[in-house]
């Protein structure tokens, strides 16, 4: 596969149970390392008002992997998922590396986007902060546990905190040969890295109603990165959760959804 070819990606996709069928439809796309499973709490709640669609983006959860992890080629891949679901405009929300994702696609494709929101994330470039992840997933590819606690201490060789590992291992999947193995194609996104922690992609503002939600705890959408987040995002509405951190959908779930329903209600 090329670097610009095209990823049939992976979807969950659950209808709208309030029968209303009035509500457009949610798009949610995860972070780096992370995959669509790991939001079907929120998922489930959102269902209840509208049709939600959750993504694996190319190179994880269950999607192929595929060289490339450029902001431009993974924002097609989400609107090609979207084209072959009859979606034609909805309300995107991306968090972290899917929330790049997300700007990219409002920026180049502004009509399919009625609003926009991104969790814990800034149009800018960060350093490298991975390698400690890398290094522990490499460590399990090598190991070939044959358990979840085998797993988690070799992944404990390279990472000390117990909830990073825990997410960490939402990535590995029991192989015919009884393994645990790594399901993310994780050379591809080594190489790809550059381009993961680099600007989205795009060379206009997104001129649609955007939130912007950021954890109190987290240093990912600094006050010095705001300037640059204005150019981008001019409409952006910037609201901080307290007590989260980079993972706030997870760290305040109840105040994550209510803060995406306020704002989807008011974009309808």
């Amino acid at each position: 596969m090329t670097d610009d070819s095209r990823v049939d990606l992976y979807v969950i996709d659950l209808p709208d149970e309030s029968g209303s069928d009035d509500q457009l439809p949610l798009v949610v796309i995860h972070g780096l390392l992370g995959s669509a499973d790991n939001w079907r709490s929120h998922l489930k709640v959102w269902q209840r008002s509208r049709r939600v669609i959750a993504v694996d983006l190319r190179n994880h959860g269950r999607s192929p992997h595929a060289e490339g992890m450029s902001y431009t080629a993974m924002s097609q891949d989400v609107l090609e998922a979207l084209d072959k679901l009859g979606i034609e405009r909805a309300h995107v929300l991306g968090h972290s590396m899917g929330g790049k994702v997300a700007i990219t696609l409002a920026r180049m494709n502004p009509e399919r986007c009625a609003s926009l929101m991104v969790a814990d994330i800034a149009p800018v470039a960060y350093q490298h902060g991975h390698d400690d992840v890398f290094a522990a997933l490499e460590r399990v590819k090598a190991g070939k546990p044959t358990n979840r606690r085998e797993a988690d201490a070799l992944l404990a060789e390279h990472v000390d905190s117990r909830p990073t590992r825990l997410f960490l291992a939402t990535n590995l999947v029991r192989n015919e040969q009884s393994e645990m193995e790594v399901r993310v194609g994780l050379d591809e996104i080594q190489r790809g890295y550059e381009a993961i922690i680099g600007k989205p992609d795009g060379d206009r503002a997104f001129e649609g109603p955007t939130l912007v939600l950021k954890g109190a705890d987290s240093h990912y959408v600094a006050d010095d990165m705001l300037p640059a987040l204005r150019e981008v995002l001019p409409r952006a509405r910037v609201v901080t959760l307290k007590n989260a951190g980079h993972w706030l959908h997870a760290d305040q779930p109840e105040a994550f959804q209510q803060a995406v329903d306020t704002f989807m209600a008011a974009n309808a």
